[in-house]
């Protein structure tokens, strides 16, 4: 395929990553003639090019340019008010049968959806320019890594892709010129950013994304949750590994010992915070490093569970981050950051509520309004982002370029529940683990359009993002455990108990280490706990709570059972399971009658 003659550009010496792998160029030919773009731009990923599309997406108002002084090389985007959001009723896993797509997602027969894809996107890119992102998912080296190519209309999605993947001819090198290597085929156009005409449909047996008229990021940010989670966990039952939405965390004692977690919670529920925890002053000597922060790609290795982190960069919910609450990430989006929907200060800083110091007397809000401290409406939208490469972070592991992953001691499950779930406690055995995933549960947050405030079953926090059938998806949980002869332990955590007035009884964010600590211990067998009808639990002197300003009381209420909820609990993982319509597999059926059991002893 050739280009066709440029009008603006790409100018000479950018844009120029064409592949040699005819199958990925028939691909793109085809697109093309469907679209019908003005130019095409082979994106490289160069500074060269990263430097042109910024200036003209603020010759063309996509970026506002931020005060260079407070935020080096940042710039500000606003997505329109109807686009703010995961839409998940929008979004298709698209399978031969409806069974394959399980009970959890929206179904559509393939060739129908196809048909009707190419409907909205014939001419969507008249006018506009066609650009081809070659990405790489994983470290260079890595056997789990996957390429994938994203055609886009849009340049705020050029320019968020080359922070979050591995993005240029490194891509094109791992692909090589095999016609029949794997590869992922991404398509996304903006069309006119009408909700009745947005569709984010995924295609596992074609290895196929095509999503339109969105331009918001995990929407259109195709290697995220739809390469990397979607299709990812598709490719992970069927070729044997494991992806999965999970933080991965290194933690080191004063004596050099280091353990890796991965914790699996819900959009908006902690995990960078968790993945960039600072020990308080307390735990001195001790080292909290960041592998990622949303995604783990997991295989077996020796009998043990190694992962890797797949992204590049960090795509993290704004509002509440700060100096107290997570310094790293305030160090991380210091500079060379994209945000997306916070609020515009009058000396072109950005803010948003929970930002440390005073809120500015005047700020245009995230819809471009005019904002004062008065008003009404949030000056930054509550799933506001930040985009910033992970080589900001200055805690970032030594290890998270290493191809063969890292060796995972633990994993964590946890929601948002203000009662009933105490703050934490480990499960007995893997199977026993797996039921915890699969019952979690989290208060909703804005990360996700719909309802906030409303319990919610979400399974490993996989339940907008399972490519597949949810019943196959907790099958092959209990499958990996078979192939591990030294298992990770799994926990289940959750931060967010409240007492009788409302307020929270564990104050979080840094004082997690306290948690991580015991977690730490009991992967070494040196940890304390009592048995439990839930569950390993810790005595309040099996946690270190030295120099932390809290009630004794609250200390034994966080960690308590209360008999009658959970008694609800367990009657609410029968509807759960219930609602499924057969798909559980009878393990896990079994393990909650062994929960219920154990409350008669």
């Amino acid at each position: 395929m050739t280009n066709p003659a440029p009008a603006i550009f790409p100018p000479s010496g950018i844009g120029d990553a064409t592949p040699t792998n005819q199958a990925v160029l028939d691909w793109v030919h085809d697109i093309a003639a469907l679209t019908e773009p003005e130019n095409i731009f082979w994106c490289d990923g160069s500074e060269r090019e990263n430097e042109f599309l910024i200036a003209e997406s603020l010759n063309q108002n996509v970026l506002i340019k931020l005060n260079q002084q407070k935020v080096p090389r940042s710039y500000l985007h606003r997505s329109n008010p109807n686009d703010v959001a995961r839409v998940e009723q929008c979004t298709f896993v698209c399978t031969p049968t409806k069974e394959e797509a399980g009970p959890t997602n929206n179904w559509s027969e393939p060739s129908e959806m196809y048909a009707k894809l190419r409907g909205l996107l014939k001419g969507a890119m008249r006018g506009r320019t066609l650009f081809v992102i070659p990405y790489m998912m994983g470290p260079s080296d890595s056997p789990l890594t996957k390429v994938g190519f994203e055609i886009t209309d849009s340049k705020y999605v050029v320019l968020n892709m080359r922070i979050m993947t591995r993005m240029g001819e490194m891509a094109l090198k791992r692909l090589g010129n095999d016609p029949n290597a794997e590869w992922n085929r991404g398509v996304h156009s903006l069309l006119d950013i009408n909700p009745e005409r947005r569709f984010i449909c995924h295609f596992p047996q074609d290895n196929t994304i095509i999503s339109v008229g969105s331009g918001y990021g995990g929407n259109v940010l195709l290697s995220k949750k739809c390469l990397a989670l979607r299709i990812g966990s598709y490719l992970a039952r069927t070729q044997g590994w494991m992806a999965e939405h999970m933080l991965i965390l290194g933690v080191e004692s004063p004596e050099g010992r280091k353990h890796y977690v991965a914790a699996a919670f819900p959009s908006a529920c902690g995990k960078t915070n968790f993945a960039m925890l600072i020990p308080p002053a307390h735990f001195k000597g001790w080292k909290v490093t960041t592998v990622g922060d949303d995604i783990g790609w997991m295989q077996i290795r020796d009998g043990r569970l190694y992962a890797v982190n797949p992204e590049n960069g960090y795509f993290g919910v704004v509002p509440g981050t700060s100096y107290k609450s997570n310094p790293n990430a305030m160090k991380s989006i210091a500079h060379d950051t994209i945000y997306t929907n916070v609020a515009l200060t009058d000396d072109d800083d950005v803010w948003w509520e929970g930002k440390d110091g005073p809120a500015p007397s005047h700020a245009v809000d995230w819809r471009g309004n005019d904002w004062t401290p008065e008003s009404k409406e949030k000056a930054a939208h509550p799933n506001s982002r930040f985009t910033t490469p992970m080589r900001n972070n200055p805690k970032l592991d030594s290890d998270v370029e290493k191809g063969d992953g890292v060796p995972i001691s633990a994993i964590i499950f946890g929601g948002r529940r203000s009662d009933t779930v105490p703050l934490v406690y480990q499960a007995f055995d893997w199977n026993h683990g797996v039921y915890l995933g699969a019952t979690m549960a989290s208060e909703t947050t804005a990360a996700a359009a719909g309802a906030v405030g409303k319990v919610r079953r979400d399974p490993m926090a996989m339940l907008p993002f399972c490519g597949y059938n949810i019943g196959q998806y907790f099958q092959h949980w209990l499958d990996i455990g078979k192939g591990l002869s030294s298992p990770p332990l799994i926990f289940n955590v959750n931060w967010f108990r409240k007492g009788v007035k409302g307020q929270f009884l564990w104050p979080g964010f840094g004082e997690n280490m306290r948690v991580l600590k015991w977690i730490v211990d009991r992967c070494e067998g040196t940890g304390g706990a009592l048995k439990s009808p839930i569950g390993w639990l810790p005595s309040p002197h099996d946690l270190d709570l030295a120099e932390l300003d809290i009630d004794h009381k609250c200390v034994a209420e966080i960690l308590g059972i209360d008999h009658e909820e959970w008694a609800k609990e367990l009657a609410e993982h029968k509807i759960f399971f219930d609602s499924l319509g057969g798909v559980v597999p009878d393990e896990l059926l079994k393990q909650r009658e062994r929960v219920a059991a154990r409350f008669k002893e």
